[in-house]
């Protein structure tokens, strides 16, 4: 077991750092994106306002 002097010197943890959430960020605008445009398809096809290729 560690001593109550040991336990005390310990340093560590979780930081969160602009960077971290920087990524996060962009991880769920890119999500949001794919649900947008994924939406709007569905949207499209339905409705039959497709465009010919």
């Amino acid at each position: 077991m560690l001593e109550k002097e040991e336990l005390l010197q310990i340093v560590g943890g979780i930081n969160i750092t602009g960077s971290l959430l920087s990524s996060i960020y962009k991880g769920i605008n890119a999500i949001m994106d794919v649900g947008r445009s994924l939406g709007s398809a569905i949207r499209r096809a339905i409705s039959g306002s497709m465009c010919p290729v």
